[in-house]
């Protein structure tokens, strides 16, 4: 991977990691579901005009939008606006090994006995985090995230034939397009006057809200679809998965003020040492790029 490639990879995590801290203040504006709705309707807006209707497709691309976006960032992002970002981002982490448990049992991809360790020992650090004295009496928060990572993991597996067919990004623009209304109609229906919300955000939080659906949307996965095409993926997912919680935390502590414990490194350190295990998991021989 060239020079440009790994600087472009490595901008992946820090937009990523930065955008899941600050929306959580932007969450006291605006509730979840609302805050994911204008992310998407915001990236809709400007990625969908760039390519053709996916005609034959758009069936297949509602049902994976309402699990990859819909129900997940419903899920992981309640379950953020309920617990610190530094541990929510640590918690997101559980969807490598998830995404190789779905792998396995819906596409028939047999995990390497490494990868194997390496899901009992990241599940082993998620037990040990989430007894962390900061999340004490959050449980509800802490499943919900954990569950988002699931639904993300889950969504990725039936996204990844239509990734075959469709160029990616445009695959993210009509995913956003379905996503984004409904998801605001989620939030009138569960959270009220949205009309309200809307009115009285703060400048700042508007200003979250624009990052969220310019930044992370259209140039975080242009970042990421791009260096996808141009190399393996298992030298891209390392600097991704391992960027991440690394860019959320220290976000999390200069930008939020949270005061992360020794648990939740402790914790931390051992989940991202069993998704290291899956990640450097040998590749096969066959690997190509995508």
């Amino acid at each position: 991977m060239n020079f440009r490639d790994t600087l472009l990879s490595a901008l992946v995590p820090i937009f990523l990691g930065f955008g899941f801290v600050i929306a959580k203040p932007a969450m006291d504006h605006f509730p979840p579901f609302l805050l994911m709705g204008l992310r998407f309707s915001i990236a809709a807006a400007i990625l969908v005009w760039w390519f053709p209707i996916p005609r034959g497709f758009l069936k297949k691309i509602f049902i994976v939008s309402l699990i990859a976006n819909t129900l997940q960032y419903a899920c992981t992002y309640s379950g953020l606006n309920l617990i610190d970002a530094s541990s929510a981002i640590l918690f997101v982490q559980t969807e490598v090994p998830f995404g190789v448990i779905f792998a396995y049992f819906l596409l028939k991809e047999k995990p390497t006995a490494r990868s194997v360790i390496g899901i009992v020992v990241a599940f082993i650090g998620v037990y040990l985090l989430s007894g962390s004295p900061n999340l004490e009496g959050k449980s509800i928060g802490t499943i919900l995230v954990i569950i988002g990572s699931a639904i993300w993991s889950l969504g990725q597996v039936f996204t990844k034939p239509l990734t075959e067919k469709i160029n990616p990004l445009c695959l993210v623009a009509w995913m956003a397009l379905f996503s984004g209304p409904l998801l605001i109609i989620a939030s009138a229906i569960f959270d009220g006057n949205t009309i309200n919300y809307l009115s009285s955000a703060t400048f700042n939080s508007w200003i979250i809200v624009i990052y969220l659906g310019f930044i992370m949307q259209p140039i975080t996965y242009g970042c990421w679809y791009y260096v996808l095409k141009r190399n393996p993926i298992y030298k891209v997912m390392p600097i991704v998965t391992m960027g991440l919680p690394l860019t959320g935390l220290l976000a999390a502590i200069l930008l939020l003020g949270e005061e992360p414990t020794k648990r939740l490194f402790v914790g931390g350190a051992i989940i991202l040492f069993g998704i290291g295990m899956i990640l450097f998991s040998k590749p096969k021989k066959n690997d190509k790029k995508l």
